[in-house]
């Protein structure tokens, strides 16, 4: 199964400049796919998760366009083929 994660600029810097990355998915779900990311791309993985592996408060996951947090968060199951984005939250006065 390969998902592919999409990444704004900012995060594509922490992942060797690459913007949508093909992940072979540990197990058949965001964790799992964090997970695989992880192995390659360790300080990529710091600012998306926290120690405790837990989805940052200022990251937003989406997978096929549903973001995870009103679904079952990083157990939200992702599918071959599933395009999933990951965005930093954007804060401003």
């Amino acid at each position: 199964m390969t998902v592919e994660v999409v990444l704004p600029g900012v995060l594509a810097d922490l992942a060797g400049g690459e913007r949508r990355l093909r992940v072979d998915p540990a197990a058949p779900t965001v964790a799992g796919l964090l997970d695989a990311l992880a192995a390659r791309h360790p300080v990529l993985e710091r600012r998306i998760r926290d120690e405790a592996g837990a989805l940052r408060r200022f990251v937003n996951v989406y997978v096929d366009g549903d973001d995870v947090r009103f679904s079952a968060g990083a157990q939200t199951p992702v599918h071959d083929g599933a395009v999933v984005q990951v965005l930093p939250s954007v804060a401003g006065g």
